[in-house]
């Protein structure tokens, strides 16, 4: 059990040091205005607060710094919370102002609004999409070998895969195809694309076209959607600017990390309501043993759907952090939920 005295020492130093990044002693803390003890005494809890693990001493200074432990027990215990800025709140809700740009470029733009408000990386996981329903469809030539298949839905998102084209195959005949699958396939859920794709359009183009099949299934193919939502990243190199990753073993590390699609999904997939703080080793990754990360779902009634995360260094402006998190995914959240209804 902590004392008053030890808990307001601990917390001065966790502030100071996510300040200024250097080891806090014992004779800077006693100068502060709103220190009242002596540098003796300062030194005898700091001592103390090191023992029972919240703080460690570096090797390069007499100083100390904030443990794990400290940082945790910091997030739950010694945060006060925090208020946004005017102008931070007018960035946050201009990410959804246009609504002609579609739902998925407005993810890409909290993601990229995030990194920019707290310098550190963004990561928002966007909504899965397969049930969106299907608004147009296109089939691009790109060469006599291959070509795009490009599925708009009705929320603007873009589903776009490049497949093989077979032998022989005409513009004209790909021309037919793209109104068949138009006019049979609008309106069908993005989850239902690849089943409806034979079942309503192959007895047509078997009326109307030659060598249809080998196109059609590779269309089919290429039009399964994503079983996860999409990842958007910002502030990838922000990571640079922090003191702690100096180390270029450490910066190589996370940036392999975050090239890991997958991986990357397991760190901030949607889970509980509210916001999640997950300190150094917490987050089981070795690249992460530096690094913290807050996360936030937001839902679609009462089911998470996608996730805002920040990764930052452990000595994170937590309470800043947390409140711009926790405004974002209460924006999405109200957005994704307007969206939804309109469309049932």
């Amino acid at each position: 059990m902590l004392t008053d005295r030890q808990l307001f020492i601990l917390q001065i130093i966790i502030d100071d040091f996510i300040r200024s990044a250097q080891p806090v002693g014992s004779r800077n803390l006693a100068k502060k205005d709103d220190v009242s003890y002596s540098p003796a005494t300062i030194r005898n809890e700091m001592a103390d607060l090191e023992e029972m693990g919240f703080l460690e001493k570096t090797h390069t200074s007499s100083g100390r710094v904030p443990s794990e432990k400290g940082y945790r027990y910091y997030v739950d215990h010694l945060l006060s919370p925090g208020s946004l800025r005017r102008s931070e709140r007018t960035a946050i809700h201009s990410v959804f102002a246009d609504r002609q740009e579609g739902l998925e470029k407005a993810v890409q733009n909290a993601a990229t609004i995030l990194s920019e408000l707290t310098s550190y990386t963004s990561i928002v996981l966007g909504p899965k999409f397969n049930d969106h329903k299907v608004k147009s469809l296109q089939i691009i030539p790109i060469d006599a070998q291959s070509a795009v298949s490009i599925i708009v839905t009705d929320t603007g998102h873009v589903e776009n895969k490049i497949f093989s084209l077979p032998e022989g195959i005409e513009p004209a005949d790909i021309e037919k195809m793209v109104n068949i699958l138009n006019d049979r396939l609008t309106g069908v859920p993005l989850s239902e694309l690849r089943q409806k794709i034979y079942k309503e359009t192959t007895e047509l183009m078997r009326r109307h076209l030659h060598n249809y099949e080998a196109v059609l299934h590779m269309f089919a193919e290429a039009s399964g959607g994503s079983p996860i939502g999409k990842l958007f990243i910002g502030g990838k190199t922000n990571i640079f600017n922090q003191p702690e990753f100096r180390d270029i073993e450490k910066v190589r590390l996370v940036m392999d990390m975050m090239e890991k699609e997958h991986d990357m999904y397991e760190l901030i997939r949607p889970t509980e309501a509210g916001v999640q703080v997950k300190i150094g080793t917490e987050n089981a990754e070795q690249a992460m043993e530096d690094c913290s990360l807050i996360t936030a779902s937001y839902s679609v009634g009462d089911e998470p759907v996608g996730t805002i995360a920040i990764l930052g260094p452990k000595r994170m402006e937590y309470s800043r952090v947390i409140t711009l998190v926790d405004f974002l995914s209460h924006d999405m959240t109200n957005v994704l939920t307007r969206l939804y209804n309109t469309r049932t």
